[in-house]
């Protein structure tokens, strides 16, 4: 499993910060500290990709309206079967609290 090798007392602590983040304000001043801006970008672009992948969308529709490339969707679809559910996890999440 690919989570034994992306474990490590610098990422735990990494993680730790994350969760201790309250408010959208907070994450965006933490991000903008901890991230290039094309690095949130392309976070944000993968969670979309994901998305328009459950939505059923295909390659064409999803390169064309996030501009990601089809390597990029590729490997978001491979992760979205057989990773480790945290897509899955997450846009469950993010389905229920738009619902509210």
């Amino acid at each position: 499993m690919e989570l034994e090798k992306l474990k490590d007392p610098s990422i735990d602590r990494l993680f730790d910060a994350v969760l201790l983040l309250k408010t959208r304000e907070e994450c965006y001043r933490f991000f903008e500290d901890i991230c290039t801006i094309g690095e949130v970008q392309s976070l944000a672009q993968r969670l979309q990709v994901a998305e328009m992948l459950k939505s059923g969308h295909t390659y064409t529709d999803i390169a064309r309206i996030t501009g990601a490339s089809t390597a990029t969707i590729s490997r978001v679809k491979r992760y979205l079967n057989y990773g480790a559910d945290g897509y899955t996890m997450i846009l469950e999440r993010l389905e229920r609290k738009q619902k509210k």
